[in-house]
């Protein structure tokens, strides 16, 4: 929201070849209550004078000797770079409003004045400008903000991989399309999957109702954390396998793949020896 101080507050350059109008409209505006306030007979040195000062409103005399308003506009889209022209251009001739309009202006005051027309306008104009800036600030804040929550994410990733490398037997990470992308370990093998992302049909050892739990976790891409599965070798012995993963997301909340981690706990369990019966 802009209060009536941002308005009179904000900076104005008046650019007039006639000093008696340059006088005329800094009256009028010091008695509305504006506070900063700038002006030139000489249309030479607007283009510097914006560079400097990044005026909120330039009051713009279209007919001068020497550099006409038209003029000045093409110099001062040089140095706009959100194109933006907070110009309101002041003219006695009716045809060259259209013209200033498609030139950038963005309204226009007619001479002789009138004094409501020129308050009204300017407030207007002041008002839908300073939006246009808070409006600009903010997103600029905002990208800033997504950049470093984006950076922020990319140094948690990268953590996050570097401590469940070290906590664990195997890691890996598949795309959207099921593709493994990063392996790391035995991981096909104690997953039972082929490196085209297919599951291993034969009977290796696996205890089929864990195996189908598991294979649906990873299928339905869910966040599961310490599922334990067993498998059973020739000597009869079994191992106890941990595994928890978690579908990964880009900043935009699109899916973009799989990651997951795992490690052999038959120590922690205990190992069951094989039947002496």
């Amino acid at each position: 929201m802009i209060s009536k101080d941002d308005i009179l507050n904000a900076s104005i350059l008046i650019v007039d070849d006639q000093s008696s109008n340059v006088f005329l409209l800094e009256e009028l505006l010091r008695s509305e209550g504006y506070r900063c306030l700038s002006s030139t007979t000489d249309p030479f040195a607007v283009v510097e004078l914006h560079r400097s000062n990044r005026y909120d409103l330039i009051l713009l005399d279209l007919m001068m000797p020497g550099l006409n308003g038209f003029q000045i506009m093409e110099l001062l889209k040089e140095i706009e770079n959100d194109s933006y022209l907070p110009v309101l251009v002041i003219t006695a001739q009716p045809d060259h409003k259209l013209r200033a309009l498609s030139a950038g202006a963005k309204d226009f005051v007619s001479k002789p004045f009138d004094l409501v027309e020129v308050q009204t306008r300017i407030r207007n104009m002041l008002e839908v400008r300073l939006l246009y800036k808070k409006l600009d600030n903010y997103n600029k804040e905002l990208e800033q903000t997504v950049l470093e929550r984006t950076a922020e994410l990319r140094d948690s990733e990268a953590r996050f991989r570097r401590l469940s490398e070290l906590s664990s037997d195997w890691f890996w990470e598949q795309d959207e399309n099921n593709h493994f992308t990063l392996i790391n370990g035995p991981v096909l093998d104690m997953l039972g999957i082929a490196m085209d992302g297919q599951w291993d049909a034969s009977n290796d050892g696996w205890k089929q109702d864990e195996r189908e739990q598991l294979k649906e976790h990873i299928s339905m891409r869910d966040a599961f954390l310490d599922f334990v599965y067993s498998r059973s070798h020739p000597d009869g012995s079994i191992s106890f396998l941990m595994v928890s993963a978690e579908p990964m997301f880009d900043d935009s909340g699109r899916y973009i793949g799989y990651r997951g981690t795992g490690k052999d706990v038959t120590e922690s369990i205990g190992i069951l020896e094989p039947s002496t019966e």
